[in-house]
């Protein structure tokens, strides 16, 4: 049985829809987003996968997913995207769900002092922003 994206009622669903501002049925996985993407073979699921995970309503797949961490923000999956969809919009909104809850993905004390030392300050707020919830 073929699962239509209407029928999903998924309070997840619409909340990444709220938050990233995208019509989230609009996606009809061609894979441009996927063939352009430079961190895609770093992901568990490919853009056009993800995004079909949150439409579906699958949102403990979409939890345990590292796409929208390993996600560059580069906006090359926006530019390509045939229907002007922001995916870029939407793995941030799949982050931002998951920090609202306080969920971090990321554990400050496991940095070293010799790791501290090699990244520049900006790197570390960046990954701060991104991966933590505080």
């Amino acid at each position: 049985m073929q699962v239509s994206v209407k029928t999903v009622r998924s309070p997840f669903v619409k909340r990444v829809g709220e938050i990233s501002g995208q019509n989230l049925a609009a996606c009809y996985q061609c894979g441009k987003c996927s063939a352009g993407c430079p961190s895609a073979d770093r992901m568990v699921h490919i853009p056009s996968q993800f995004i079909k995970l949150i439409q579906l309503g699958m949102e403990e797949e979409v939890r345990k997913s590292n796409t929208p961490w390993v996600c560059l923000t580069c906006f090359v999956c926006t530019v390509r995207c045939p229907k002007g969809i922001d995916i870029a919009s939407i793995m941030e909104a799949a982050r931002l769900v998951e920090s609202r809850e306080n969920v971090d993905r990321f554990e400050v004390r496991s940095w070293g002092a010799a790791l501290e030392e090699k990244l520049p300050p900006i790197a570390v707020v960046s990954c701060f922003r991104k991966h933590t919830a505080g």
